[in-house]
């Protein structure tokens, strides 16, 4: 398995049409009820990391917020690229190097968009990023699956159909990953095509101490989109809200 095996899924028609032909409603009332949390200043700057074709993105920008997104696939930056305004921008950049210091007053970090490289070193310059992109006292939303859940209700089969197109899906485990194998049935294709995802495992204080690290304080943790009290064993998600206290 190739540690850039993100850059070719990312890449893909396949991955956008398995993961982001979702309810865009659902997502939009996340967004809302983090803003109803959070209650940013209008014209508050926003850094989207991992941003995708910018869905979140233009839902903030559409709030009256500055918002920045920032994606490795070249695909989905080009779409993005659709919908800037002067106040919503969009970059192909890789999340492990530096981009801008002090600058934004919040940063996102959506939909367990994160723990995809071979090596710790590159998931804490990715924090590191984040962490020197807010301003001091800005804040960074992570949004991460739950270990313990996730092992606990991890569906090892299941087939999708969308559009005409077969995906079929196999998930497991070991120490330290999760993986997805997805098989791509598509009758334009001559033989299928596969992908294999690897996540790491990372654990509230995993994330506690990252953060950390790089001068960022932990301040809430929910367990849902919902924002729901976070439960070791029963919540699907880690929704982390941390400030930056040290620049």
């Amino acid at each position: 398995m190739q540690a850039t095996w993100f850059k070719d899924w990312f890449n893909s028609p396949y991955y956008h049409q398995l993961y982001f032909n979702r309810d865009n409603n659902e997502a939009a009332a996340f967004i809302d009820k983090l803003i109803d949390y959070l209650k940013p200043a209008t014209g508050s700057t926003m850094l989207d990391v991992a941003c995708g074709k910018g869905r979140h993105s233009v839902h903030l920008s559409n709030k009256g917020y500055d918002v920045t997104g920032i994606d490795l696939s070249d695909d989905s930056i080009n779409e993005a690229l659709n919908y800037e305004t002067p106040t919503l921008h969009f970059y192909k950049h890789d999340m492990r190097l530096p981009f801008r210091i002090n600058y934004f007053d919040y940063a996102f970090n959506f939909f367990t968009s994160f723990g995809y490289f071979k090596t710790r070193r590159e998931h804490d310059n990715t924090i590191r990023t984040i962490a020197q992109s807010v301003k001091k006292d800005g804040i960074f939303v992570m949004d991460f699956l739950n270990v313990h859940y996730a092992e606990d209700n991890l569906v090892h089969q299941s087939e999708k159909e969308i559009d005409g197109i077969n995906f079929i899906i196999t998930k497991w485990f070991d120490e330290t990953h999760f993986y997805k194998k997805i098989v791509v049935e598509d009758q334009s294709l001559q033989m299928p095509l596969t992908y294999t995802e690897k996540v790491a495992k990372f654990s509230l204080g995993d994330f506690t101490e990252m953060f950390a690290y790089q001068g960022m304080q932990l301040q809430e943790v929910f367990g849902d989109y919902k924002f729901g009290n976070y439960d070791v064993r029963k919540s699907p998600r880690m929704l982390m809200i941390a400030k930056k206290v040290n620049v």
